[in-house]
């Protein structure tokens, strides 16, 4: 079973799609939720791949013409379909979602390691286990980096 984006997820999708400059404040002040839950969510839907990057969108007729001759039709034709991409039904999203270490399907709810600001999803205790056990000192490594960012942050505040 794939897992299902509630109405949170959904909305901050759409409000990205919108306008995918918007800050994770500029976005919570919208849904009218916290800005860490809205960061929490974002990380979370690009953990699991579904967010896979945010590009800019080009308004081809801001081109100047000598610019647009040097670009090749590909480029073109690109730019004119990319609002093909954000006119996606959003209602009732599942996500299908791979196993960190077996990559096997995610049936029913992922088995979840969180560490750091990141997330991993399992399809079991055993792969969550086994993910630890090889990837433990990287894990570590990345806890100790974050909350070393976590203290410069303050400080510099």
């Amino acid at each position: 079973m794939p897992y299902e984006l509630d109405d949170t997820d959904i909305a901050i999708i759409k409000s990205l799609m919108k306008d995918g400059r918007k800050s994770f404040r500029a976005i919570s002040r919208e849904l009218k939720i916290s800005t860490p839950t809205v960061k929490a969510r974002y990380d979370r839907l690009v953990n699991i791949g579904l967010i896979k990057s945010v590009r800019p969108e080009l308004d081809i007729s801001k081109i100047a013409k000598k610019t647009k001759d040097k670009f090749s039709k590909d480029i073109i034709q690109n730019i004119k379909e990319q609002k093909k991409h954000f006119h996606v039904k959003l209602d009732n999203l599942k996500v299908k979602m791979k196993c960190e270490f077996c990559e096997g399907p995610i049936n029913g709810k992922p088995t979840v390691l969180k560490f750091a600001n990141l997330e991993r999803f399992f399809c079991c205790r055993s792969c969550r286990n086994d993910y630890k056990e090889k990837y433990g000192g990287r894990i570590q490594s990345l806890i100790e980096q974050h909350k070393e960012q976590k203290k410069n942050k303050r400080l510099v505040a």
